[in-house]
């Protein structure tokens, strides 16, 4: 109770949008479903969840009891490849660590036996998300977790004073198909419309008119 009779202004103003955020509109997202063809927040789940390797990510390859053949820090190259001691180049990319694991024991199965191989990945710079128009601060997120519409746009700096609240839209790209997903920040941070409060995927550019 301390901390809330604290926050005054635009500071309770934020608390609220966090807290709607983070829990009110999970239970609204599995009432309404679908809206226009658009996963709700229940039905998208964690982006985490999902993760594949990308350029840029940094991958550390550990293989039990033999130093020599381990990567403290392999970073995935442009192309999608890695280089690994014994192997040489490996491409990895659009494999999810577990499915490295595997073929890197099947790789190094040649030249260890029955070799135990551990993929951790150290960092993630593959997984972007943007924001474009009127926000404080424009350009890409990390998406390092899951992140909605409105936590993206905090990370952004908030909007700015010309910003078209109502008129906000992310854009996805779905089965090799552009889609524009409807927005109400006014709306969503009264907690109304929170289904609209979706959780971003990588690649997702969140467009603020003006």
């Amino acid at each position: 109770m301390g901390t809330q009779n604290r926050l005054t202004g635009k500071a309770a103003a934020f608390a609220l949008s966090t807290v709607l955020a983070t829990s009110v509109f999970s239970a609204d997202a599995r009432k309404a479903g679908s809206v226009n063809g658009v996963e709700s927040v229940a039905q998208i789940g964690a982006p985490g969840s999902a993760y594949r390797i990308g350029p840029g990510d940094v991958l550390q390859v550990n293989v039990l009891k033999e130093p020599d053949a381990s990567v403290a820090a392999a970073v995935v190259r442009s192309d999608g490849i890695i280089s690994i001691p014994m192997l040489k180049d490996v491409s990895v990319a659009g494999l999810t660590p577990k499915e490295l694991e595997k073929l890197l024991t099947e790789k190094l199965g040649r030249f260890i036996r029955e070799p135990d191989v551990t993929v951790v990945v150290k960092e993630i710079h593959s997984e972007l998300i943007y924001l474009i128009g009127a926000v404080r601060k424009e350009g890409a997120i990390p998406l390092r977790g899951p992140l909605t519409v409105l936590q993206a746009v905090a990370e952004a700096g908030g909007l700015t004073d010309y910003a078209r609240r109502s008129k906000i839209y992310i854009l996805r790209v779905e089965n090799a198909k552009q889609i524009r997903i409807p927005f109400d920040y006014s709306a969503v941070v009264k907690g109304g419309q929170m289904h609209e409060n979706i959780l971003l995927r990588p690649g997702d550019t969140i467009v603020v008119p003006q």
